[in-house]
């Protein structure tokens, strides 16, 4: 059966990889081990680039080797969203009250907060999603997200066109999302690190542009 992947990879990063010894993983094999019944077709990865901070500067640099490195497997292709960031008062919490009314008269005190987000990806993975689902691109799919907001454009892909959606977890804090699962075709719980042990690129590797390494942090 030939099956697109489909992986936010935000969700995957931070779900499974971000305090791992895990970050420089080949997502494609991952996806062989996780599937072995399945022909991999085609793998979207749907991600944005990251902006540096004074704690950490080369965050950025860090994951454009990364999908150098994604890009040197011949059947991902990597669809970039943006990342924006802006200063925004919220609440503080625990609440913090600033008169002695029992109970409060006035909302809590809030506090300036540096908001940090990545913008599009999640409708640029149902995009391509329905897309490919409508030009019959593949027999099943798999989604590697535990984002909610992707439950409607699966329940169309399985009700309305009659293709399987398979649902892998990345999110090894948070069991599957009650209404992905409740519309997929099955579902995987999470991604063990014996499969992301097994899944990691070489230490070294070659493009177009030549020889590149894993950073040496992350």
């Amino acid at each position: 059966m030939a099956a697109n992947i489909y992986i936010d990879g935000f969700n995957l990063y931070y779900g499974s990889l971000a305090h791992s010894r895990y970050k420089w993983l080949n997502i494609a094999t991952m996806c062989q081990i996780l599937l072995p019944r399945l022909t991999l077709k085609r793998i979207r990865y749907f991600t944005a680039i990251v902006k540096p901070l004074a704690h950490d500067p080369g965050a950025p640099i860090r994951q454009t080797v990364y999908l150098r490195a994604l890009e040197t497997i011949p059947n991902v292709e990597i669809i970039r969203g943006l990342f924006v960031e802006w200063p925004r008062l919220m609440p503080q919490f625990p609440f913090a009250y600033t008169d002695q009314s029992t109970p409060p008269t006035r909302p809590p005190q809030k506090v300036q907060i540096l908001k940090r987000e990545e913008k599009g990806s999640d409708v640029n993975l149902a995009s391509f999603l329905l897309v490919d689902c409508f030009d019959n691109d593949f027999d099943e799919a798999v989604v590697i997200s535990n984002d909610s907001d992707l439950a409607m454009p699966i329940e169309f892909v399985v009700k309305k066109f009659g293709k399987r959606v398979i649902l892998v977890n990345p999110d090894r804090s948070n069991p599957p999302s009650g209404k992905l699962k409740s519309v997929a075709s099955s579902y995987m719980p999470k991604i063990n690190n014996s499969v992301l042990d097994k899944s990691q690129f070489s230490q070294t590797l070659t493009d177009s542009n030549g020889t590149f390494t894993k950073p040496p942090t992350w």
